[in-house]
């Protein structure tokens, strides 16, 4: 490939996939972190690193010395509930430090890949959700990535930005060489959780209600292998080279597993037992959330390959087996 890629949070868990994604094609990547949840071991060599925050102009003046082919933004508070009991961490993070971001790249004429999320849509209306599902986000996180592809929108317009947003549905596994070694800090989602219960760093596992219409009465998400986001990535820059517009789509494999089916699994392959208890359901959760990324496979050519349940939590149980 040979183009110069700037990965802006390229040191988080999704990140450093994105940054061993355009590597393995040659690209010259630059990775741009704070390293408050990104970690120096996912660094790759031959990556050029820069430690900085969207916050702090003289970061920003430091890594846009060099000008980029395209620059993905993946930097982000992504916690949903700490969102709603701290929004003003979350609207200066994810929305002013965006905007600091997004006067650069526009100034650079860079393309720009967004990592936006499925929360975005708030509670489904219909499945399989599609990119016309209405989107009304139900925590305050969800609302700062909608802001955020709202203000693209606005620089597509009177600046000439050309973009691509990638709404996530729940990235999970590892990459399956075993390249990137840093295990997420502080996870928030099913699949660590339920390893750190196999692993014996957690007592037990919570499970928000049994009694809902699916499979076995647990709630079923959509999950994409973290490499599957990766390979989006690179797809989504190499349409936006052919200057159609902006972009944006759904990452999902059209399919869901329900919380007891990933404990069952994870218990096959590692195992060890997962010990968990049910409670009452979290307002909000929806029984069943899964995507549609037709659009995905029709417009930029991508589709899921390495989202099986199995690879997903035998990859992360690979990392995991190490603590």
């Amino acid at each position: 490939m040979g183009d110069k890629i700037l990965i802006v949070g390229g040191a988080g868990y999704i990140g450093s996939h994105v940054a061993l994604a355009f590597g393995d094609l040659g690209a010259q990547v630059t990775v741009f972190d704070n390293l408050s949840t990104g970690q120096e071991i996912n660094l790759l060599k031959g990556h050029r690193f820069i430690k900085g925050d969207l916050l702090n102009p003289a970061d920003l003046d430091k890594v846009f010395k060099e000008s980029y082919n395209g620059v993905v933004h993946l930097a982000a508070l992504k916690a949903a509930g700490e969102s709603m009991t701290q929004p003003e961490a979350y609207a200066k993070q994810n929305l002013v430090g965006s905007l600091n971001l997004l006067e650069r790249i526009a100034q650079s004429g860079a393309k720009l890949i967004f990592s936006s999320t499925a929360a975005v849509y708030g509670t489904p209306v219909r499945l399989p959700m599609d990119e016309t599902h209405p989107v009304e986000p139900i925590n305050f996180y969800g609302y700062t990535k909608l802001q955020i592809e709202g203000y693209m929108g606005w620089y597509h317009q009177l600046r000439g930005l050309e973009y691509a947003a990638l709404r996530y549905f729940n990235a999970a596994g590892y990459d399956a060489q075993d390249r990137i070694p840093g295990l997420e800090r502080n996870p928030q989602n099913l699949i660590p959780l339920v390893m750190e219960v196999a692993k014996g760093i957690r007592a037990k596992l919570l499970i928000y209600g049994d009694d809902y219409e699916t499979v076995d009465g647990t709630g079923v998400r959509d999950y994409i292998h973290v490499s599957d986001l990766a390979r989006a990535h690179v797809a989504a820059y190499q349409k936006l080279k052919e200057r159609l517009g902006p972009i944006t789509v759904n990452l999902g494999t059209g399919r869901g597993y329900s919380v007891l089916e990933v404990v069952r699994l994870t218990e096959e392959i590692s195992g060890k037992p997962v010990a968990y208890e049910i409670v009452g359901r979290r307002e909000g959760d929806p029984p069943k959330v899964f995507a549609s990324s037709a659009k995905a496979k029709d417009l930029m050519g991508w589709e899921a390959k390495e989202s099986s349940l199995r690879s997903m939590l035998e990859t992360t149980w690979n990392l995991y087996k190490k603590l």
